[in-house]
């Protein structure tokens, strides 16, 4: 159960609540999938401003499409393409403000405008991406890397 339901209206705080409620989602017996779905809704639920919120996971070779929020999206990513696949790629958090400027795109939602992405990574090992789009032009900042790597962070120490 949520600690708090009611969103505040500063990002900054709604990210705090987001993080305050993130471990009631996290549980060790719970599979993986239950808890990426369950971290997408709750992100999907605190963030203003975006039309798009999931996971891509690794299977080794590429990215395939993990839960997530939002319209239907594409089902595998080459490593080093787009947001995600370069992100993967690179393991580092990509922020994109102009998506329709970085360079091979992939645009599974023509109203997405910028894009956040966080590699998922264990003991060295990429288990995939959280991918955040948003219809708003520079909607991502530092602000939102650091808020969305913590909550990323969580969910590592639970798989």
């Amino acid at each position: 159960m949520f600690v708090e339901v009611e969103k505040k209206n500063n990002k900054v705080d709604n990210y705090k609540l987001m993080i305050e409620n993130a471990p009631f989602y996290l549980n060790k017996g719970d599979n993986l999938v239950t808890s990426l779905a369950n971290i997408s809704a709750l992100i999907n639920y605190f963030i203003d401003g975006v039309n798009w919120v999931g996971f891509y996971l690794f299977d080794g070779n590429k990215l395939y499409l993990g839960p997530f929020q939002g319209l239907p999206a594409c089902t595998q990513i080459t490593m080093g393409s787009g947001v995600c696949g370069n992100s993967a790629l690179d393991m580092k958090t990509y922020i994109v403000y102009d998506v329709d400027a970085f360079p091979g795109h992939i645009a599974c939602d023509s109203n997405s405008k910028s894009e956040i992405v966080i590699p998922i990574i264990k003991d060295e090992q990429l288990i995939g991406v959280l991918d955040i789009d948003s219809p708003l032009e520079k909607r991502f900042d530092e602000n939102d890397k650091k808020y969305l790597e913590k909550v990323i962070s969580l969910l590592v120490d639970f798989l």
